[in-house]
């Protein structure tokens, strides 16, 4: 599955022309380098997104049979294993 298509049906980005401009910013990671919005995601990949006030990294955990995911479902997709906001330190 594409990473623009993982990161909407999981809500970590809620529209993929922003998952694009993260992108081309060097501010979505995959395995720890930097991606295009087309690359394909796998299991256990994973992915840090860093905005200007919150950074998370998570771990994928289910890839979706669908684009569509409801709201309540779109969690169970991931695991976080980082998550920082504008008032902790980005390490």
């Amino acid at each position: 599955m594409r990473l623009d298509v993982y990161l909407k049906a999981s809500r970590l980005v809620l529209r993929r022309p922003l998952v694009k401009e993260l992108c081309e910013a060097g501010k979505i990671l995959v395995n720890d380098l930097t991606t295009k919005p087309g690359k394909d995601i796998r299991i256990g990949d994973r992915i840090t997104v860093i905005r200007t006030n919150a950074r998370i990294e998570v771990e994928v955990a289910a890839l979706p049979s669908t684009k569509q995911v409801a709201k309540a479902d779109a969690s169970a997709l991931y695991s976080v294993i980082r998550e920082t906001s504008g008032d902790d330190e980005l390490l």
